[in-house]
């Protein structure tokens, strides 16, 4: 695969965008980041706290400075916040820079493993679960959408999804150096699992 070429994870939160990048990375021996991290790094607070202070369009707006910014490089695995293909200018960057990713996790597994996670602000709500439901009904079309490829999270170790991703990687630059003979390819080589 192309050194310089990009790899960014999309999904909601709880999928193990962060987890599996990091893996991934190291995999690859490339730099990695979280845009979520990169945006409290550099304003020094958390993303609770820019909530709170600048609301969820003022988060969004440091989401897709940080987007264009870390996009622009060569050669990174990036993992997104959940909510930022949402935003046209951070889908246009996403799949114009590199190869994306989702990550999908079922409502029940997303639930377990974020549900006790004090710096999700979206889920600051009386219905946490209600809250994830409304979010992944909107925010999954988009993300298949975006997409060369979904991996299912749900139940699976870190392992597991890292082989699979490395094997789409594969298979990707086998087709890209072996085009068939008709030379049509689908945007979704391979979608499920």
């Amino acid at each position: 695969m192309n050194p310089k070429e990009n790899i960014f994870l999309i999904g909601p939160m709880g999928a193990g965008k962060t987890t599996v990048g990091r893996a991934l990375a190291k995999r690859l021996k490339r730099e990695f980041f979280d845009s979520d991290k990169e945006i409290e790094r550099q304003c020094g607070v958390n993303i609770p706290t820019i909530f709170d202070i600048e609301g969820e369009e003022g988060f969004r707006l440091r989401e897709a400075k940080m987007i264009d910014e870390l996009s622009a490089r060569d050669g990174i695995v990036l993992a997104t916040g959940g909510g930022a293909p949402m935003r046209e200018e951070n889908r246009k960057k996403l799949a114009e820079r590199g190869i994306v990713i989702y990550l999908s996790v079922t409502l029940q597994e997303q639930f377990n493993r974020i549900s006790h996670d004090k710096n999700r602000p979206l889920l600051k709500t009386d219905d946490p679960r209600g809250t994830l439901r409304r979010l992944m009904k909107e925010r999954a079309p988009v993300y298949e959408t975006l997409a060369s490829i979904k991996i299912n999270s749900t139940g699976r170790n870190m392992r597991y999804v890292i082989e699979r991703i490395l094997r789409f990687l594969r298979q990707r630059e086998q087709k890209k150096n072996h085009p068939t003979s008709s030379g049509k390819r689908s945007r979704h080589d391979n979608p499920q699992h």
